[in-house]
């Protein structure tokens, strides 16, 4: 079971990618048309749920590696303790027999400013994993085998994304892979060095293009970060510690 939803994971990714774009078009014509348009691109963010065919996906990846579906938390009782905070809301949670065994993040970025959201990005993904890391180091998941954390992210695929970054270096230089990087080179360091550095077991890095994406279409930039891996990934520790 689990390996046909991995062999199909290419036409799945599609679905979710497709309805990505579906629901942003939704929700910014039913703002617009109820005269409540919101400053730049939020008014086809804040209605959420555009991200519910990916975690839909994992949720069929843990299925069918064994966990039942009472074990899988999604949409709701997402809050997981931390150290530094009381709580933070995952967008996948998966516990049993009071074990946590898995817990996703699933994010995107669109256009036209990707500078400040994706500091914003990064800086959050980074603070969550600390977060849960410590507070399992911590003992607070009791008797929890090491869990899966896994951080996904989509990006816009735009000439803005794309185009060259520069940066300022007013006292010390940076590191030489971030010279001359666009959005979408960044993000691709940036998912893979949380995995380097463990501060997440699996990433996995897709972009899109708002026309083409609503025919489900969307670009791996990087083979270690694909989708396939990452649903690899996540089946085999489900398995492992199921």
């Amino acid at each position: 079971m689990a390996d046909r939803m991995i062999d199909n994971i290419d036409s799945r990714a599609g679905e979710a990618v497709r309805h990505y774009w579906s629901m942003r078009l939704q929700q910014r014509q039913k703002q617009i048309k109820g005269s409540r348009r919101d400053q730049g691109t939020r008014s086809a963010v804040t209605g959420g749920a555009q991200m519910d065919g990916f975690i839909r996906l994992f949720v069929d990846v843990i299925v069918e590696a064994g966990i039942p579906n009472s074990c899988i938390f999604f949409k709701k009782n997402l809050q997981l303790p931390g150290f530094f905070r009381p709580t933070k809301e995952w967008d996948l949670v998966v516990i049993k027999d009071d074990m946590l065994l898995a817990a996703i993040e699933a994010k995107s970025q669109v256009g036209p400013s990707f500078g400040n959201n994706f500091n914003n990005r990064t800086e959050e993904a980074m603070g969550s994993a600390l977060d849960l890391w410590t507070a399992y180091r911590e003992g607070i998941y009791l008797s929890s085998p090491q869990p899966f954390l896994g951080y996904f992210f989509m990006l816009e695929d735009c000439p803005s994304s794309n185009r060259p970054v520069s940066v300022r270096e007013p006292h010390f230089k940076v590191l030489p892979e971030f010279v001359g990087a666009s959005y979408r080179q960044r993000y691709e360091l940036f998912c893979r060095k949380l995995i380097l550095e463990r501060h997440y077991t699996a990433a996995a890095f897709i972009a899109s293009r708002s026309d083409s994406g609503l025919e489900g279409r969307y670009t791996v930039p990087a083979g270690d970060l694909s989708l396939l891996r990452f649903a690899k990934s996540l089946s085999g520790h489900i398995i492992g510690g199921a």
